[in-house]
């Protein structure tokens, strides 16, 4: 074989490993980003538990949450608890929990809200906690799961439900994105805590700063793997939801930061198309705001929904 007949046969060679390699590469990284198996559900809730309060989680003992499920649309075991006011009420909450827990991480705002005498739903995101499912949905499948709780919520409290959806991070994301389709009326505020205005925005920036992967072309081609679920992680544009919807929104985000870019609260506000407000706290980092000061947040959030809840 003459010179150049090896060398080009040697650069094709070295090509297509390389493009294997790219593809491999990105299929590790989709499974990285996207996959969730019974030990790490198991470890979410274990999680969720250890990084709140003691005096939180012995509330929480001391309560009786009814199971609810759901069937998703998907053929999902979706699992949520739900925790009834001591009083009748026409009030509810449902809870968001953001990556990598469960509805143990909603426990503080669990408590508040049942001291302000709402009902409390606190739904396990799919492929988290002991809901099914083996692909995390960052917030995009998950808001069609959260019509379903919407429903159920109706059903089974009644058609003059009122109801606040409030999540953090990955169930900030959840609820801006649920507020984006066709709700019924009964759904009056949106609060949402350190949550991305992207989903494939929001992998990028993890892929770089958690795994210091390149994006390019590794994210592309996870995307066109994502297609595998039903979705793909491009359709996950959480600004252009909240475009669609005129409820009323509220936004919190830590300055400091460094699993969301703080840039992201600028962008979901000036998308959001009906009542709105920000808060950015000056020393927070991701989902700390409540952490640092839970009274002055819990006032913020009241006086958020307290034209919009009748009494």
């Amino acid at each position: 074989m003459k010179t150049w007949q090896k060398w080009v046969t040697g650069a094709v060679v070295a090509t297509a490993a390389s493009a294997v390699g790219v593809l491999g590469g990105s299929a590790v990284v989709y499974q990285a980003i996207t996959k969730s198996f019974s030990r790490g559900r198991r470890k979410s809730k274990l999680r969720a538990i250890a990084e709140n309060a003691p005096a939180d989680n012995a509330w929480y003992l001391r309560q009786h949450p009814a199971e609810w499920t759901q069937t998703s649309l998907d053929g999902l075991i979706l699992r949520s608890s739900f925790l009834a006011a001591d009083r009748p009420t026409t009030k509810v909450v449902i809870l968001a929990h953001g990556l990598g827990h469960a509805r143990e991480q909603m426990i503080p705002w669990a408590r508040t809200f049942h001291d302000w005498g709402y009902d409390v739903l606190m739904p396990d995101a799919r492929a988290h906690g002991e809901s099914e499912g083996c692909t995390i949905g960052y917030g995009w499948p998950d808001r069609i799961d959260y019509q379903g709780w919407i429903q159920q919520v109706i059903n089974k409290c009644g058609e003059d439900s009122q109801i606040v959806l409030l999540g953090i991070s990955m169930g900030a994301a959840t609820v801006m994105a649920t507020a984006g389709e066709e709700l019924p009326s009964n759904v009056k505020a949106v609060i949402a805590d350190s949550g991305y205005a992207s989903v494939m925005a929001e992998a990028r920036f993890r892929l770089h700063h958690k795994y210091h992967v390149p994006a390019t072309p590794t994210l592309p081609i996870a995307d066109q793997y994502s297609r595998l679920a039903g979705y793909r992680l491009a359709d996950g544009d959480i600004a252009a939801q909240l475009r669609k919807t005129r409820l009323p929104l509220l936004l919190i985000q830590g300055a400091n930061d460094e699993t969301v870019p703080v840039t992201n609260l600028n962008i979901l506000y000036q998308a959001a198309a009906g009542p709105k407000q920000k808060y950015r706290d000056p020393v927070a980092g991701h989902i700390e705001t409540r952490k640092l000061d839970p009274e002055r947040y819990d006032r913020m959030v009241a006086d958020f929904l307290k034209p919009y809840m009748a009494d």
